[in-house]
């Protein structure tokens, strides 16, 4: 067992870097495959040498030679470190150092300083690569995901090699997964519940429970800082800015409270098993690469405790048909309307719905409210929509109709029926 140990000198995260990326090329060497050697142990911000660090990097000096960094100055910055940012015409160099370089002369500079800029630095990489991981562009290689067991309810033939015979096939799983909830004592453990950083906190609308931790704040490309927290929840944890916060429907909740609540959902957690549906392209994937969806690159493998595993890459529901119609095959998947309504709220991409119309559910924003409307409809139809509990409002001198959210589900079966 290999246990990377730092301090909080920022500039070691140079040598971090330099573990998560050879163990990175050893996991493509070795494996022949794009699963890290690493197995997803580092954060892709560890990798300081990749294409979000030297962008992020190239950003950094725009924005110290602009005069937009807190930490450092040009003129500082350049007699520290010997590195010329201003060339003699009081421009900036062409040839900026490299991120190798630079990361080396930074380890010179004081501690105090050497923090303050990696910690601005660092901020412009988190910015692009939380970018990237919501647009679904975030390669992190091969992802693991154990499952108690999962079952083949559809198999769809993509393609067959002429030459090889190798096919290409679309699967449709459904799969069970042991919940692994954080456990009370081992929060206490990592974050601390009673320390004055850390808020207790509740989300009035859902009734789930998490603790708010201050995180890195985020960099833009202008110099803004942007104020984020570590969200922390039973089952998951993702990050939050400060604005995100305000409008949302979290508030305080007393330490008692807070306690019995998370040992609720930990309870409730370890006694259930989370089922969910997914498309797995699988087989000889490098013909039809370019048909999958190229915002949306995630590449798992599923791992059954029987010993059964699946490889292959994920397909969104809404790129189903997408997919389909690309390789000139007829689309026979059929879509629950639970699936429609979670896939078009989850990623705000429209929806067709196989009824009597071709009709198409989308996720439109009217009067500052999310809403679910729906499109192609005929108006000879209409009184028939609004019986089966769809509703119309005219803006801006148009007729539109609307799904209501909160029955949304029960209302687009009836009307796929």
């Amino acid at each position: 067992m290999f246990r990377p140990v730092t301090t909080d000198v920022r500039g070691e995260r140079r040598f971090i870097s330099t573990i998560a990326r050879r163990l990175d090329s050893l996991g493509a060497l070795t494996r022949g495959q794009r699963q890290t050697g690493g197995q997803n142990l580092f954060d892709p911000a560890d990798n300081l040498e990749s294409t979000y660090a030297k962008e992020a990097l190239h950003r950094w000096f725009g924005l110290l030679f602009a005069g937009k960094l807190e930490a450092v100055t040009l003129s500082r910055f350049e007699e520290l470190s010997g590195l010329r940012v201003e060339g003699p015409d009081g421009g900036m160099v062409d040839d900026l150092p490299t991120i190798q370089r630079w990361l080396n002369r930074i380890l010179a500079l004081p501690i105090a300083l050497q923090n303050g800029i990696f910690d601005e630095f660092l901020g412009l990489v988190e910015a692009r690569i939380d970018a990237a991981r919501q647009a679904g562009t975030l390669d992190i290689g091969v992802e693991t995901i154990a499952v108690e067991h999962y079952e083949v309810l559809t198999d769809t033939l993509l393609r067959t090699d002429a030459l090889s015979g190798a096919t290409t096939h679309l699967l449709e799983l459904e799969i069970a997964r042991a919940l692994k909830p954080l456990r009370l004592e081992r929060l206490d453990e990592l974050y601390g519940l009673s320390g004055a950083r850390q808020q207790l906190l509740r989300n009035a609308r859902s009734g789930r429970i998490g603790l708010l931790v201050p995180a890195r704040s985020l960099l833009t490309d202008e110099g803004m800082r942007v104020a984020r927290f570590e969200l922390v929840r039973p089952l998951k944890h993702g990050h939050i800015t400060a604005d995100q916060l305000e409008e949302s429907n979290w508030e305080t909740v007393d330490p008692t409270e807070f306690q019995r609540l998370w040992q609720a959902e930990v309870d409730d957690a370890a006694s259930n098993h989370k089922r969910e549906r997914l498309h797995l392209a699988t087989g000889l994937l490098l013909p039809v690469w370019d048909k999958l969806p190229s915002d949306y690159v995630r590449v798992s493998r599923i791992s059954a405790r029987d010993g059964r595993s699946l490889l292959g890459r994920e397909v969104p529901l809404h790129c189903v048909p997408e997919l389909c119609q690309a390789l000139g095959l007829e689309d026979e998947h059929a879509f629950s309307a639970e699936q429609i309504v979670d896939a078009v709220n989850g990623t705000g991409r429209p929806m067709q719905i196989k009824s009597r119309e071709a009709l198409t559910l989308k996720r439109s924003l009217v009067n500052g409210a999310q809403r679910l409307e729906l499109t192609g409809w005929s108006a000879s139809r209409l009184d028939w929509y609004k019986a089966h509990g769809c509703f119309t409002e005219i803006i801006r001198y148009q007729t539109r109709l609307f799904v209501p959210t909160t029955s949304a589900v029960s209302v687009l079966a009836r009307l796929v029926g």
